[in-house]
């Protein structure tokens, strides 16, 4: 279990060091990232990669995750649901262009039946001073709940990626949930 370094010896790393974290260790496959809390996948999520766009390409098996503001039995059905292979999100299908951007849509109930399509490129995060791959919904074809969804991805390791769902109002950005995709 990931635990924080005490400030006493953040400060002895440096006068006005941070407190460390360590960062749990990458699993292999996207269902092991359901046993990790919001908070564990945060410091997963700030010590990925940005992956190359040209690399993410085809059908990616999809998890949610984790819903940062949801806990305690909630957030234990919402897991259990999520890990079920009854659950409809599949996953997302990526296409690379060849301008530095690409394009792909969300899988729901079988691999042939898709919805909500999206637009990649690389970007700044939303969770940090770092880029991540961008997922922008917002084009006409969208119903105008799902075009105010940004996601964003970034790489654990080849092939395995950790992506933060944020909703987007007039007034602010916010974490919706965590998701992992497995190529």
């Amino acid at each position: 279990m990931a635990t924080a370094v005490s400030e006493t010896e953040a400060h002895r790393a440096g006068k006005g060091a941070q407190p460390i974290y360590e960062v749990p260790a990458i699993p292999q496959h996207v269902d092991e990232l359901l046993a990790l809390p919001p908070d564990q996948l945060r410091r997963l999520y700030e010590t990925a990669s940005v992956p190359r766009l040209d690399a993410i390409r085809g059908p990616l098996k999809g998890r949610m995750l984790a819903w940062p503001s949801v806990s305690g039995p909630l957030a234990t059905l919402l897991r259990t649901l999520a890990s079920s292979d009854r659950f409809p999100w599949r996953g997302k299908s990526f296409s690379p262009k060849a301008d530095g951007r690409g394009e792909g849509i969300n899988r729901v109930f079988s691999d042939r039946f898709t919805l909500f399509r999206f637009e990649t490129f690389v970007g700044p995060s939303r969770a940090g001073a770092f880029d991540a791959v961008q997922l922008d919904y917002d084009n006409p074809h969208n119903p105008f709940f799902i075009r105010a969804i940004k996601d964003e991805i970034r790489e654990l390791r080849p092939g395995l990626y950790l992506g933060q769902a944020w909703l987007k109002t007039p007034s602010k950005e916010s974490l919706v949930l965590y998701f992992g995709l497995e190529g």
